[in-house]
């Protein structure tokens, strides 16, 4: 059995947004305030959803958690859904660049080796990003299958975009014939599904072993079963007759 992983660290709250422009020299006592202010609310906010979740949890309940008048979250944050998309911001930007790389390594992609290439560059942006901001994928893991409504609509609109891009990308595989002929439809929100469901798993501290491990073995574990077997497998599947 693998041995229990160690507590993760409290969950990384992206750096907050820039705060809106008030009197005061730049990088001056009154920003920094500003600064702290919001990083404040971001930390609270992150750590009341991921107990109770978006539901469940109010702008008061964010600003008594983070010891500040109501007034002062209205002065960073329109209301809630706003809090939640810059909270998903730099985890947004960096899956959403890893799934375009990955899309444009596969348009030229000939050879099987080339296509894990590309799947593994993928896999090491999403383990990236789980690394950096642990609560934020949490968060975003919590929410992604809930309705779209309220603050979850931004955690709705980037699963929409994530599943978007991964039957994309399966379609460029699919143009060079490396992969089954499973429609890209069904193969890339299969492998979504694996991925999201990992990632929990990792963020839960399931007994998976060594998560640094895990993006090559999920490569290896996906591709191996949606990649094209070569001429002698394929007739040997086609119950034809092999190469002597």
């Amino acid at each position: 059995m693998c041995p229990k992983p160690r507590s993760p660290p409290p969950p990384a709250v992206p750096a907050p947004p820039t705060p809106p422009r008030r009197p005061g020299p730049q990088g001056g006592p009154r920003e920094k305030n500003r600064r702290e202010r919001m990083k404040g609310l971001s930390e609270a906010a992150l750590r009341l959803f991921l107990e109770r979740g978006l539901d469940g949890v109010t702008i008061d309940d964010i600003t008594q958690a983070s010891a500040v008048a109501k007034g002062t979250f209205y002065r960073y944050f329109e209301d809630k859904t706003a809090l939640v998309d810059a909270l998903l911001e730099p985890v947004r930007r960096e899956l959403l660049d890893g799934l375009e790389a990955c899309g444009r390594a596969l348009s030229g992609a000939r050879e099987v080796e080339a296509m894990f290439e590309a799947y593994r560059a993928m896999a090491a942006v999403i383990a990236s990003a789980l690394l950096q901001y642990p609560g934020v994928v949490r968060l975003y893991l919590q929410e992604c299958r809930g309705p779209a409504a309220g603050a979850r609509i931004k955690v709705v609109e980037l699963s929409r975009l994530v599943s978007q891009h991964a039957v994309s990308i399966t379609q460029k595989a699919h143009t060079h014939g490396l992969l089954r002929p499973i429609r890209p439809a069904v193969s890339g929100l299969a492998v979504v599904g694996a991925v999201e469901r990992l990632l929990l798993a990792v963020l839960s501290e399931e007994p998976i072993g060594n998560p640094l491990e895990l993006p090559d073995a999920l490569t290896t574990l996906v591709l191996d079963g949606l990649r094209l077997p070569p001429p002698v497998a394929r007739r040997k599947m086609d119950g034809k007759p092999g190469r002597p």
